[in-house]
């Protein structure tokens, strides 16, 4: 039998984003510290965040792109929070695709 996840307690989580890969390098960061500042501003903290992979090439486009650069992070957040963060990352036109899944 799982656990329910209480109210009002910390989760460990891991998303993967798919970005445009067509963005400069400065665009880039933006968005990345944009990507932390959603987990920072629902009281969460970022654990590791880093590129996990450069201008990957898609199984199927994606918002009409053919490639996709992929960024990995690990952070800690209120359950309730991440269903906020997922609509402001799904909101964000560079992101092109977002999986968060709870860590064990």
């Amino acid at each position: 039998m799982q656990k329910k996840e209480r109210k009002g307690g910390v989760n460990k989580y891991e998303a993967m984003f798919i970005v445009k890969p067509d963005l400069s390098e400065e665009e880039r960061k933006i968005l990345f510290n944009q990507i932390s500042e959603a987990v920072t501003k629902n009281s969460g903290t970022v654990t590791n965040a880093a590129v996990w992979s450069e201008k990957r090439k898609l199984f199927f486009p994606i918002k009409k792109h053919m490639e996709g650069v992929y960024y990995l992070m690990n952070f800690s957040v209120d359950p309730l929070a991440v269903t906020k963060m997922r609509h402001a990352y799904n909101l964000n036109e560079n992101i092109l695709r977002v999986l968060i899944t709870k860590a064990a």
